[in-house]
């Protein structure tokens, strides 16, 4: 196996050709960003601009005296609507900045085909107002690696909004009604002043056409695991003309948002589904997650580095020992995993790509009941356990009519959440029964609730028979 840096996701080489179709190695992710994002252009900076030929003859100038001064190859995209608007149109052609007829209407159907058209390894998304100020392209090129995302954040220590009271509250109101509604540690969703990697926006498909596209990239972003973080920056008036954003419009189309988003958001879709389960608002859930805390962190305690297999982005991530491996069939749960500084691996656990008996504890969490009994999964777990080694298994016990009850509250309370799509039920004297035939010594079981079982498991030392 090749082993690489713990803060970053890495697929292990396969052992030999046999491993090599069922092992699941994805390299998909940067092939995508190698076709969609030609190595000749380093930026595209979107401008989405109606009427606004005054601003764009200040801002271009400038946006070409950044570019050039941080060495970088880049495109200029003005994206307008209407064959009239020929002062925007001139502007652009002085500053050799391309000009595309946005074909969906809206703030979001001009990003929309600004993203489509674009070529860069990074996209940058700003108005042609002069409130974004050209200089800062500089703040957000120089912080890129420490995000996929990064945002001209008005509402962070440091950044600043000159803008009239009422509107000022007004935005203020509507992020925080996100924040916390949608439980993200983002202050400012609606400033349009961003840089991504390329590949977040190319791979994501966009239903919003009005500025509540702003806070819909955001969430699908986090919700795949991508880093998003704020830069300070100072908000400053438009030179001329008038915004385009009408108050009861925008204020509908969030509404609509919003509720698809907090789907999402409470979905097991989303990548930190299990992390912010820990802190969840709702009672049981936060209890459960907290108890599979402690009573796994416990078990697998002293017994040496932990191969967790099925890892989500749980914060038994973060409390694996030294030399601990985390794999999960879902890339968007390891991209929110590199957090917790551990090593991470995609693969499948019906084919794990390690050696016979590679670690001597092996932990697989809530993961067994959602693959049917007869997958290879648990002959998987036992190969790799070295002999001796300790097996952790987490697993519902359905021959207790607690948890048929509690799986019942729980798919009600968060319909988008883990309940009612079990594939596998196991009891707690079918999994000692089944294991005990392979030669394991039952150490402890452990319940929450009497509903989750936690099994411990001893791997006999020698060979059987």
């Amino acid at each position: 196996m090749v082993w690489f840096p713990p803060n970053e996701v890495w697929w292990p080489a396969v052992e030999d050709a046999s491993m090599e179709q069922s092992s699941v190695i994805d390299t998909a992710e940067r092939q995508v960003e190698a076709v969609r994002a030609p190595s000749d252009v380093d930026l595209s900076i979107i401008i989405p601009a109606l009427d606004e030929g005054d601003n764009l003859a200040i801002i271009l100038p400038q946006l070409r005296e950044v570019v050039t001064a941080l060495g970088i190859t880049c495109e200029i995209l003005i994206v307008t609507r209407g064959a009239a608007d020929q002062w925007t149109r001139s502007a652009a052609s002085r500053a050799n900045a391309a000009v595309i007829e946005q074909i969906e209407d809206g703030y979001g159907g001009a990003l929309v085909e600004g993203f489509a058209r674009s070529r860069g390894a990074y996209v940058l998304t700003m108005d042609a107002d002069t409130s974004h100020r050209p200089g800062f392209v500089e703040s957000l090129w120089r912080s890129r690696h420490n995000a996929e995302v990064s945002i001209a954040s008005r509402y962070v220590p440091g950044g600043r909004a000159h803008m009239p009271f009422a509107r000022y509250a007004l935005s203020r109101l509507l992020n925080g009604f996100f924040r916390l509604g949608l439980d993200v540690p983002i202050r400012d969703l609606s400033s349009g002043f961003r840089l991504y990697k390329g590949i977040v926006l190319r791979r994501q498909t966009y239903t919003a056409r009005d500025f509540d596209i702003l806070q819909q990239i955001l969430i699908k972003a986090y919700a795949e695991g991508w880093r998003v973080q704020e830069v300070p920056f100072t908000y400053e008036p438009r030179a001329h003309g008038s915004s385009h954003g009408r108050v009861l419009r925008v204020g509908r189309a969030c509404a609509v948002t919003f509720w698809q988003l907090w789907k999402l958001r409470n979905s097991i879709l989303a990548a930190d589904y299990d992390d912010r389960a820990h802190d969840s608002r709702i009672p049981l859930q936060r209890f459960w997650q907290r108890s599979r805390f402690r009573h796994v962190t416990e078990l697998i305690a002293g017994q040496g580095p932990v191969l967790d297999v099925g890892c989500g982005s749980s914060r038994i991530i973060g409390a694996l020992p030294r030399g601990s491996v985390a794999v999960d069939i879902l890339q968007r749960k390891l991209r929110y995993a590199r957090k917790f500084q551990r090593p991470l691996v995609r693969a499948s656990g019906f084919r794990l790509p390690f050696a016979d008996a590679s670690f001597p504890c092996v932990l697989c969490s809530q993961v067994i009941e959602h693959v049917p009994k007869e997958s290879t999964i648990v002959s998987e777990l036992c190969r790799v356990l070295a002999p001796g080694g300790r097996l952790v298994l987490g697993t519902p016990d359905y021959a207790h009519w607690e948890w048929v009850v509690t799986e019942k509250l729980y798919g009600m309370a968060t319909p988008g959440g883990y309940a009612d799509e079990h594939i596998a039920h196991y009891t707690y004297d079918e999994l000692k029964r089944r294991f005990e035939q392979l030669g394991f010594t039952f150490e402890e079981a452990r319940y929450i609730l009497r509903g989750e079982l936690i099994m411990a498991l001893r791997k006999p030392a020698t060979a059987q028979g």
